[in-house]
């Protein structure tokens, strides 16, 4: 058994399932590692007669040396005769869903919530997980005990944002910012996503055991097929000529343009470095996209605007200054 520090805890490998590693100085004291790869402090010790278990805090919350100092700090408590784990589970059966986002946002924020790829989630994923969280979830069920929510809660939840019962008109951060909350099913459908994941995370606090939002059929989103027609792609490329002569626009008429034609996001058009473009291959291999790391392969006519943008090419990126727009 090694003693706890930063080196032990970087060291800790998952493999596949949870275990723990129990420090070699201070009894009961230990890091869970879970399958996920997440690790936690604890605390184990017995009180009248049973053996319980202290979830002290989340790695990344709670440094090795933190989390050692709250685990003698407990110890005192218990062999004073107090009960941190029962006083915990006390706290957790009156703990609101209000406060259970709370604790949910703490860790995004974080970076301790993990997207699909195994990351830490995107500043723009957060920000839309927030805006999910205040305006349809809390207001929604904010003031329900988690430990009592049922199937017929997250089923309202679902109901009440696909028929606009949230929408709300409110001002933002932003100068004469303005956001519009609608609603409707494709909102209900991954905000009762975002739910889920929530209660998930509940349950791997151990605040409830299961989870009703699980197994909830959602509405599913409106797949746009609609594509321009070869008539409207010219038109297209007619406007954009015409703008590009006013060098106001020339930069956004060119973002507009590779966007057409690679088919990428907006956000990835404005942020693309040139290390990203593979002239050679016929691709970009986009380092940070929403998925992660992603290759696409794009046309001649991608490569040849790229390559006559080249030579007039002012630091990293392809399109300097839009990063923020």
């Amino acid at each position: 058994m090694p003693k706890i520090t930063k080196k032990a805890v970087d060291a800790a490998i998952p493999n596949g399932r949870d275990y723990v590693i129990w420090d070699s100085e201070l009894p009961g004291f230990g890091l869970r590692v879970f399958a996920s790869g997440k690790r936690s402090y604890v605390l184990q010790y017995r009180s009248l007669g049973r053996s319980r278990r202290y979830t002290i805090g989340m790695h990344g919350v709670w440094t090795p040396e933190s989390a050692r100092l709250e685990a003698k700090a407990q110890l005192g408590r218990i062999a004073r005769g107090d009960n941190p784990a029962e006083e915990k589970q006390l706290d957790h059966r009156a703990l609101t869903v209000k406060q259970l986002c709370d604790l949910y946002r703490n860790d995004l924020e974080a970076g301790l919530i993990l997207g699909k790829s195994g990351r830490p989630k995107k500043a723009s994923t957060i920000y839309t997980d927030l805006g999910r969280i205040k305006r349809h979830i809390v207001p929604l069920l904010g003031n329900r005990r988690v430990k009592d929510l049922t199937r017929a809660d997250a089923t309202k939840l679902l109901r009440d944002v696909m028929a606009g019962n949230t929408r709300v008109s409110v001002k933002t951060e932003k100068l004469r910012g303005k956001s519009i909350v609608r609603g409707g099913p494709g909102t209900a459908s991954r905000t009762l996503g975002l739910f889920g994941a929530i209660l998930t995370y509940a349950i791997n606090a151990g605040i409830i055991d299961s989870n009703p939002a699980h197994g909830i059929r959602k509405p599913k989103d409106q797949v746009r097929q609609r594509r321009l027609t070869e008539a409207e792609y010219r038109e297209l490329g007619r406007m954009l000529s015409e703008s590009r002569r006013d060098s106001r626009y020339a930069t956004t008429t060119d973002v507009i343009r590779l966007l057409a034609l690679t088919g990428c996001r907006r956000g990835e058009i404005i942020g693309l470095e040139w290390k990203e473009v593979d002239f050679e291959q016929s691709c970009l291999r986009l380092t940070d996209s929403k998925e992660g790391y992603s290759i696409r392969p794009v046309g001649l006519p991608v490569l040849e605007f790229l390559e006559e943008r080249m030579p007039y090419a002012e630091g990293d990126h392809v399109f300097v200054g839009l990063r923020n727009s």
